[in-house]
């Protein structure tokens, strides 16, 4: 995601002639009078309202992960799937504000771990060297932690959906926190922040391991300790534990398709025209591809016209055009999101087989096409190492996944995790928070509703 290394990279592989890629910083002025009346302050002015617009596009992105883990899950769990998202989104912002901006960007470190202080780290005193940090270009200190501060919370909220049904709000809570205080901007720091990872060349665009392979890894850990929703495997068989409301996982899938054009293309760092529309060209690509090769395998495979899979085919898609969506061509973009597709259909399957309850499949979709994502930069861009690329993959998901296991575990053995056989069977929303998503959800006129206790939430 650095800016410089960005332009670099894009003219290598894709031939695109960058226009207007010169840097401007406003610390080269004295006053923000002399800036403001500069021939640099109109591209200022476009690049960081670019950014500002992406990190508005990411922001609505979690509306699409609420959406999406509800649609997915039992009606008698939506309430707890809404509230899990908005704590992780606004207790996300804070977080990164007091510590996660300053430890993902510390400035000079020894590579591995920084702190810059806290806060989000400017000079009110100097007017012009706050609106841009050490590392960037044309955007406002202020734009950049917006921006950055929706991915750090985009990172958690992946893991709600791996723990969806039958994990304590509470507990959720006190995790999420440490994942977005501690470990998202730690292993951030070793690449977007100029760290051990970035030195040794390690590429990772726009997040498919920083963001969306931390969250999935993560997640993964934790359903590991959670263990599976009651009835989700008896005797040796798999049981189908059906969404309630697919209609509102489309939207949700749709809304985050939409918000990925701001995940990708604002990390960007500029507004620049050619990179910009390049970027959602393969954004596009690398979508489309994931959905229909994941549509072709389901069917071949189980025999079935799976929309849920069709759905998950296009995140994972976008999961694994995100780390190259700015040196890929279109065909190789094509390439990537088709084998993210495909190994989501896999994962999910493998998980299954494992006994790993993963409610939405988040772990498959960010996870594993993740991990494939990052990697297939080293595959088909010339000047990335693929060695380079699976050592910082391992690295980054190795630590999230041992920081995971030991502090879920700790939370899990000391307080506890999982809720009581009966809140599961009542459904979170009446055990956790009082209350359902939906009037008369219990019965009506005297027939029982899929996702209560009175029904058999199997069939």
């Amino acid at each position: 995601m650095t800016a410089s290394r960005l332009y670099k990279e894009a003219a290598l592989f894709t031939g695109i002639i960058l226009l207007g890629s010169t840097a401007v910083h406003a610390s080269e002025y004295t006053t923000m009078e002399e800036f403001a009346a500069s021939a640099d302050y109109a591209k200022f002015v476009v690049d960081n309202l670019w950014i500002l617009i992406s990190a508005f596009m990411v922001f609505i992105m979690h509306l699409g992960f609420a959406s999406v883990e509800s649609g997915m899950t039992q009606g008698k769990n939506v309430v707890n799937v809404i509230y899990k998202n908005i704590f992780i989104l606004c207790s996300g912002i804070l977080i990164y504000a007091v510590v996660g901006f300053q430890i993902m960007y510390p400035g000079d470190f020894n590579g591995f771990l920084g702190f810059g202080g806290l806060g989000i780290g400017f000079d009110a005193s100097d007017p012009v060297a706050f609106l841009t940090p050490a590392y960037g270009e044309d955007m406002t200190i202020w734009s950049d932690y917006i921006f950055q501060a929706m991915f750090a919370a985009t990172a958690a909220t992946i893991v709600s959906g791996c723990v969806t049904g039958r994990i304590k709000i509470s507990m959720f809570m006190v995790f999420g926190v440490l994942l977005l205080a501690f470990c998202y901007p730690v292993t951030g720091s070793w690449v977007w922040g100029g760290g051990w990872l970035d030195a040794m060349g390690f590429y990772d665009f726009a997040g498919s391991t920083l963001v969306h392979g931390v969250g999935g890894f993560a997640g993964l850990a934790c359903i590991m300790l959670l263990g599976a929703r009651k009835g989700k495997y008896e005797n040796g068989e798999i049981k189908l534990i059906p969404g309630h409301n697919i209609p509102l996982a489309t939207i949700g899938v749709f809304l985050l398709w939409f918000g990925w054009f701001g995940f990708n293309g604002g990390s960007v760092l500029s507004a620049n025209p050619a990179e910009v529309s390049y970027v959602f060209v393969n954004t596009a690509i690398g979508a489309s591809a994931g959905s229909l090769t994941a549509m072709l395998v389901t069917y071949v495979i189980i025999q079935k016209l799976d929309a849920t899979m069709a759905l998950n085919g296009v995140l994972a898609g976008l999961v694994g055009i995100t780390a190259g969506a700015d040196v890929l061509t279109p065909l190789t973009a094509a390439i990537s999101g088709a084998v993210g597709g495909t190994i989501m259909v896999f994962g999910v399957m493998m998980l299954d087989k494992m006994k790993l309850d993963d409610p939405v499949g988040a772990v498959s979709v960010h996870g594993f096409a993740g991990i494939w994502g990052t990697l297939a930069v080293g595959i088909f861009v010339a000047d990335v190492a693929f060695t380079t690329q699976l050592l910082g993959t391992l690295a980054v998901l190795g630590f999230t996944f041992v920081f995971s296991l030991i502090v879920f575990g700790a939370i899990k053995y000391t307080l506890g995790v999982r809720v009581t056989d009966e809140a599961e069977n009542v459904g979170l929303d009446i055990a956790e928070h009082g209350i359902s998503a939906y009037q008369n959800f219990n019965r009506i006129k005297g027939q029982s509703v899929p996702g209560t206790v009175e029904a058999n939430p199997l069939k």
